[in-house]
């Protein structure tokens, strides 16, 4: 299946609560939750009132919100599932530290692009480097330690022009460290679960995959 390229705001009305696809968009009026809050399609109201959604139902919609808010296809999430379960920790945790993890997630939280898909457009252009080297992979898993910074080629382009003074206002997660001055970002530690303010339950995506 290819990655989805349709209307996002379609995504969250599907999951009927705010999953911030698109940027600064979804903090103003124009945000489709706030004008149309309810399922897609012709009989979107109606599905609105469904009485029960049965515990399977429930596990699936919540896996994929996980999905959704990544951008992580199916047979890619059921890796990051299976490697969580390999690795010691609690496994709901360490799959959401396999989805912090990824680069395209690391530049938004840092700051560089106002989404999570436009990071995964800059990346996929090659506009940022991990430790000196040109990334254009937005999956590539960081470490501990590594470097993220805009390629040097790319720091007089327009999107880039006058950056500096948005990141010393951002708000940067404590597992990451940016310096606006150098438009670079270093990775201090993988976060824990507290670090990560995604709105999740990950234990229903746990439960899902473990029928």
């Amino acid at each position: 299946m290819a990655r989805y390229i349709g209307p996002v705001c379609k995504l969250c009305r599907r999951e009927g609560e705010k999953l911030y696809l698109k940027g600064e968009r979804c903090f103003t009026p124009k945000c489709a939750i706030e004008k149309r809050n309810q399922p897609p399609g012709q009989h979107g109201a109606s599905r609105t009132f469904r009485k029960k959604v049965s515990d399977y139902g429930i596990q699936l919609r919540e896996k994929q919100k996980a999905r959704r808010i990544y951008g992580v296809l199916e047979r890619q999430f059921r890796r990051y599932y299976a490697d969580s379960t390999r690795r010691s920790g609690v496994t709901g945790a360490v799959l959401l530290q396999y989805l912090e993890s990824r680069l395209d997630n690391v530049v938004f939280r840092l700051g560089f692009a106002s989404s999570r898909k436009q990071a995964r457009q800059l990346i996929d252009h090659g506009h940022f480097s991990v430790n000196g080297r040109k990334v254009t992979v937005p999956s590539y898993l960081v470490k501990p330690g590594d470097k993220i910074a805009v390629a040097e080629g790319s720091r007089k382009s327009v999107f880039f022009a006058g950056m500096d003074k948005e990141l010393k206002s951002a708000r940067t997660p404590g597992w990451l460290t940016v310096d606006a001055q150098q438009l670079s970002g270093s990775v201090l530690n993988l976060p824990s679960r507290e670090q990560i303010d995604t709105p999740l339950k990950e234990q229903l995506i746990i439960e899902f995959y473990s029928r």
